[in-house]
């Protein structure tokens, strides 16, 4: 009788195992995507070294011509290409979290939503993916809150800051960074706290935008009035 408890507990350890091992192809191929979303963007760094600069050119295989004549339209290219290979790994696999290829491969598929229009889409999918510990709950917090922005609501947990071209009061154009409006801001930190973050709003201010930003809580008219004032 030993024996056959002990055959079977066998077997359920390697039908486990089995259910466990990652999907490698697949990890490749979300790696390589991450390393294109996230490397474009890392050249728009202002504090990136010019030798961080070439060798991420290098790795890319970017002709640095053809960046610095392109820039952000050569990113919105690969974005493009990006969000196509994702939908299709979705149609294929669903959300491709860390149960299937590991972390931190899991955050792939979330950067390229997050990076495209069709957030709207997809964040129930996200939403599905955090319940189920497939990805932290914070980046189904941000995602959120990048939605809200998109659609010109007050965002949640304080993580999105935008940037908008206005005009001076003499009529001079100028760009303004803000943090996106917040909703119930008296209460941010304790949202944040219950999502998981593990810095606070004011922290994360200083993170977006550096020591010496002086926040200012915009509210949606106030962003309407820099838009209009642009016009």
């Amino acid at each position: 009788m030993r024996k056959i408890v002990a055959l079977l507990f066998g077997i359920s350890t390697l039908l486990i195992n089995a259910q466990q091992k990652l999907n490698e192809a697949l990890k490749k191929e979300l790696d390589d995507i991450m390393k294109v979303d996230q490397g474009y963007r890392m050249l728009f760094d202002s504090e990136i070294t010019q030798d961080k600069k070439k060798q991420i050119l290098r790795d890319l295989n970017i002709d640095s011509d053809e960046f610095e004549k392109k820039r952000w339209e050569l990113v919105a290219e690969h974005d493009t290409l990006n969000i196509k290979r994702i939908e299709n790994i979705i149609s294929q696999y669903g959300y491709p979290g860390k149960t299937l290829v590991g972390e931190p491969t899991n955050h792939a598929a979330w950067y390229v939503i997050q990076h495209s229009t069709k957030i709207a889409k997809y964040f129930p999918l996200i939403k599905e993916a955090g319940e189920k510990k497939e990805i932290p709950f914070t980046w189904v917090a941000m995602m959120e809150d990048r939605y809200l922005m998109n659609e010109n609501k007050e965002q949640i947990y304080g993580t999105q800051g935008k940037g908008e071209m206005t005009k001076d009061t003499d009529g001079t154009p100028i760009f303004v960074n803000f943090v996106w409006p917040v909703k119930d801001l008296k209460n941010v930190n304790k949202r944040r706290k219950k999502a998981g973050f593990d810095t606070t709003f004011e922290e994360n201010i200083k993170r977006m935008y550096g020591k010496d930003f002086k926040y200012e809580p915009y509210t949606l008219e106030k962003v309407l009035e820099l838009r209009n004032k642009n016009k």
